[in-house]
């Protein structure tokens, strides 16, 4: 089955459809979802969205707050071309029809404030700002004539001719058979990667798909040693470690011990309204200390209608595990969170390989450096999926030739699936252990050596067995670690997100550590 369209778009978060939407009433568009259409990494998002907005804010004042964030690290035409372009983004899904909270008086939008940002600038939709989002974009898709959406499949591999993209195999999850989607323009909107780490805040699909697919049609990837892990994730054996949003901190939680203690001063002069990286490494080290399961988020000194106010979602899921938020503190850890690196793409979204592109968490912009500002990664999907359609509608559409189907008559059916299920955990615990918050030599090349094991066996199932979903994802988390782990041993220095007990220093390594394929 060969399936023709002017661009095919692998994914579904803020990205893909913010791309989606911005190019279809000039092409025809086919958008692929892992699950549905709506359940990608944005749909889960809580906080909401920076963006210069208040009258006493400014574009300039944004900026340093994400270069200082950034560690040294950002590419500072990155940071201001999105940041520049941030109220006009906004001012698109407000038209599109997104619903942000407003200000008691309904006169103004209200804006919270977070770890790192210098000002109240981050707009957002109560405490279930994604999901608004998303429902919102995913509405206007389903609508539009010019989109075909294809939920429940996932991408096997891109198809190249040279140096092209042509399209991508597409496997059907329920049938198994894999699809030849071919394409003018083929773009990556596939999400993060943080479903390599046994703990983590992102759903089920983060099993950093696009990167695997773009390293192996030979692009670049960059940064992929700063992995953000979320400070406070709720510590329930039920909870999939469920995020409580920094926003919680903007409004004035504390972070405790479990004897009481205020403990985050003593790591920053912020405080509690530090950034991730050092809020999650205090914590990280507070718990090795003192052989602690967690700490505590306090929240008991607002009042219990300002909570269910400000944050109904998650005042109602913290109930549901115990834990009245106006009463008790909330036990939190840090999870594996967001992938500051990425595929190395420019200001629009290309690739190193002709008409391909990569938007959102998949790509490496700059924006984000060696740690990215709380609420700017939502930004960045909008911001860069209307600049990626920009430039995709100034590149007149190819002539599709006809692709190869997809061969499976060398490959049997196993009776062995556990092997799949066993290395899936595998590869998740040692990447906690070993690539986690803190790392060392040893502890990465520890890592390494188990991997490749690891990698030997995936890639000799993978070539000899029909091809499943599980095994896909396998496959690509494997690779994923892969990059993060190069990363971390190329990386001698202690920056942003990623911190080595053996070269604690910050030294001048300014660029970004690129993985070539």
């Amino acid at each position: 089955m060969n399936i023709k369209s002017d661009v095919l778009i692998v994914g579904s978060g803020a990205a893909g459809l913010t791309l989606a939407l911005n190019l279809a009433d000039h092409r025809k568009v086919t958008l692929i979802s892992k699950e549905t259409l709506v359940d990608s990494s944005t749909w889960y998002a809580q906080g909401g969205i920076a963006a210069v907005l208040a009258k006493e804010d400014t574009v300039e004042s944004h900026i340093q707050d994400t270069l200082k964030v950034g560690d040294g690290i950002c590419d500072e035409q990155a940071v201001r071309f999105t940041i520049e372009n941030s109220k006009a983004a906004i001012e698109w899904l407000i038209d599109m029809g997104v619903e942000f909270t407003r200000t008691a008086d309904g006169t103004d939008y209200h804006l919270t404030q977070e770890g790192g940002h210098s000002q109240r600038r981050v707009i957002h939709s109560d405490d279930t700002t994604g999901r608004e989002i998303s429902d919102s974009l995913a509405q206007r898709v389903r609508q539009h004539q010019n989109i075909t959406v294809y939920e429940k499949h996932l991408a096997v591999d891109l198809i190249k001719d040279g140096e092209r993209c042509l399209g991508a195999y597409i496997l059907e999850r329920a049938t198994g058979l894999i699809k030849t989607f071919s394409a003018s323009h083929t773009v990556l909107a596939t999400g993060g990667a943080s479903k390599v780490y046994f703990y983590t805040s992102n759903p089920d699909g983060a099993s950093g798909d696009g990167y695997a697919l773009a390293a192996r049609a030979g692009c670049r990837l960059a940064n992929m040693e700063f992995n953000q892990f979320h400070p406070t994730c709720l510590y329930h054996p039920q909870a999939k470690s469920f995020l409580l949003s920094e926003a919680l901190r903007g409004e004035g939680a504390i972070l405790r011990l479990p004897d009481g203690e205020a403990f985050m001063e003593r790591f920053d002069v912020r405080g509690d309204l530090a950034s991730r990286d050092i809020v999650a490494r205090s914590i990280d080290f507070e718990m090795k200390r003192s052989g602690l399961n967690h700490v505590m988020l306090d929240m008991t000194h607002a009042d219990k209608s300002v909570i269910q106010q400000k944050f109904p979602s998650i005042f109602e899921t913290c109930l549901s595990f115990g834990y009245d938020m106006s009463k008790v503190p909330v036990p939190v850890v840090p999870a594996a969170h967001y992938t500051c690196g990425g595929v190395m793409v420019d200001l629009s979204g290309k690739t190193d390989i002709d008409r391909l592109y990569a938007i959102g968490e998949v790509s490496y912009t700059g924006l984000h450096g060696a740690n990215r500002m709380a609420s700017n990664s939502l930004l960045e999907c909008i911001v860069f999926g209307k600049a990626a359609a920009e430039v995709i509608l100034n590149d007149d559409p190819i002539d599709q030739p006809e692709l190869p189907l997809w061969d499976s008559s060398m490959v049997v059916e196993s009776d062995e699936k556990i092997i799949v299920n066993h290395n899936w955990n595998l590869v998740r615990r040692l990447m906690w252990d070993y690539v986690g918050i803190v790392r060392s030599n040893k502890r990465l090349a520890k890592a390494a050596a188990e991997l490749a094991a690891i990698q030997a066996e995936v890639e000799d199932y993978y070539w000899n067995f029909s091809v499943t979903s599980d095994l896909i994802e396998l496959r690509n988390l494997t690779q994923v670690a892969e990059h993060i782990i190069k990363s971390a041993q190329l990386r001698k220095e202690s920056r942003g997100l990623h911190f080595s007990i053996d070269h604690p220093k910050k030294m001048n390594l300014t660029e970004p550590t690129v993985i070539k394929p």
